[in-house]
């Protein structure tokens, strides 16, 4: 069953499921890609990695429902016995700040030949779009570290919450930039909830065209194998940030049109 909507789907904004959307959508992106790509460059799956924690990464709060599970102990350290010496008092359980770490994976367009990186492309998630987060810094840091050495950027936003850059701030619902190496313009493309995804440029080296990436497309693929259309809860509300009411009218009517089609295709 499809999505109720025509572009994004605000439900899958929820950060706590996010990671599985995430995941699932450089899935498509790659494989979407790598034809296009074939047979002078590769499209895979690479991984930062950095260190949060609760007193010192405001983009703490994003990752903890996901990357951790703590389980309370149901018994004490020791029960008080008195064996000759004095009795141990009950202490109490105090649950250890974890330092987890965390791995982002996003996709890198290599030379098939040198396997030099060309290209990256980024899906933000939740965390890296809190001002001064771990995860934006380590973002930010990959960034320009890719960008010097001579390859592209491309950033996916598919997140309404959260920071952007102060030059696509508070232009639409969704966008994707693209950074070009060693330039100090970017390309945009936005989108608002009610428009569908852009197709994209994926840029690789001259003189090769540029790669389409077909953003809707690579969502659609990610929502049906994923199987969303049974897991999401559409009774619940929209994910945070809230909608206008015009925009919050419009949802209610895309679910009701969606579920009467749900019905009708229920033997």
């Amino acid at each position: 069953m499809p999505s109720p909507f025509p572009g994004m789907d605000p439900f899958l904004e929820d950060p706590a499921g996010w990671p599985d959307v995430h995941h699932m959508l450089l899935g498509s992106i790659r494989e979407l890609l790598q034809p296009a790509a074939a047979p002078h460059y590769l499209v895979r799956i690479e991984e930062r990695v950095y260190i949060t924690d609760p007193e010192g990464d405001p983009g703490y709060p994003k990752l903890v429902p996901d990357i951790i599970v703590t389980e309370v102990p149901r018994r004490s350290l020791r029960e008080p016995v008195v064996v000759g010496r004095p009795t141990i008092a009950e202490p109490v359980k105090i649950a250890m700040m974890v330092e987890p770490e965390v791995h982002d994976y996003y996709l890198e367009v290599h030379d098939a030949r040198s396997r030099e990186v060309v290209a990256a492309i980024d899906v933000l998630s939740p965390a890296n779009k809190v001002a001064g987060s771990r995860g934006h810094q380590a973002m930010i840091e990959k960034r320009d570290t890719l960008r010097r050495g001579g390859s592209h950027w491309v950033e996916i936003d598919l997140l309404r919450a959260g920071m952007r850059a102060r030059q696509i701030a508070r232009r639409s619902d969704y966008c994707a930039t693209v950074w070009p190496a060693h330039e100090t313009h970017m390309y945009a493309w936005f989108a608002d909830l009610r428009d569908r995804l852009p197709v994209i440029a994926v840029p690789v080296r001259h003189p090769d065209d540029d790669l389409p990436l077909d953003l809707q497309r690579a969502l659609d693929v990610a929502y049906d194998r994923a199987d969303y259309a049974r897991l999401i809860d559409y009774d619940a509300p929209v994910p945070a940030p809230a909608l206008g009411p015009a925009d919050q009218a419009w949802v209610e009517r895309a679910l009701a049109v969606w579920r009467e089609a749900q019905r009708r295709a229920t033997p």
